[in-house]
């Protein structure tokens, strides 16, 4: 059976369409504050994980961490969302037991000390809607200095101690303790 020109042009420029279409697709730039993640245990090999933080992670860029996470306020921990902290297992955090689930994680910076607070609240953005009442533990965790960090960063020690650090700023919270 012949085709005739017309069925094949209109077929042709269906595709044209559909083609030019795709490629003008709009992507978002990267973000300034990607996103990252740690787990515990950090060994890769290791898949049976008791903890995962994924959070934000900001720059300094010249400005005060005391100015973008100011002592004595409710901070995200991070940019954009909460930082989220999925527990796989029921682990302690400064002495009391914390069941297995998703929580979010702020703090309240302070010179000398930190405090730590896991909230039942979940998927929320900054801490704009924080509510003390769905806090889940509140822990004390002491400040420490240490090598200038650019980007907010996190990371788990061998022992399951979550570490905090961001311009010479750092903040060690006890899980599994």
């Amino acid at each position: 059976m012949k085709k005739s020109t017309f069925s094949v042009s209109i077929t042709a420029l269906f595709m044209l369409f559909v083609c030019v279409n795709l490629q003008a697709q709009k992507f978002k730039a990267l973000d300034a504050s990607p996103m990252d993640a740690t787990t515990f245990p950090v060994d890769y090999k290791i898949s049976d994980k008791a903890i995962k933080v994924v959070y934000s992670r900001p720059q300094l860029k010249d400005r005060e961490l005391s100015t973008l996470a100011p002592a004595g306020k409710v901070w995200r921990t991070g940019a954009n969302e909460a930082v989220d902290v999925t527990l796989y297992k029921d682990i302690k955090l400064g002495g009391k037991m914390i069941k297995a689930g998703e929580y979010s994680l702020f703090t309240i910076p302070g010179e000398k000390e930190w405090t730590i607070i896991l909230s039942k609240d979940i998927n929320v953005w900054g801490s704009y809607s924080y509510n003390e009442a769905n806090d889940v533990v509140r822990v004390k965790a002491p400040v420490t200095a240490g090598e200038s960090l650019e980007n907010l960063s996190m990371t788990f020690e061998d022992n399951g101690t979550l570490f905090l650090g961001w311009g010479t700023t750092r903040v060690a919270i006890p899980f599994g303790k």
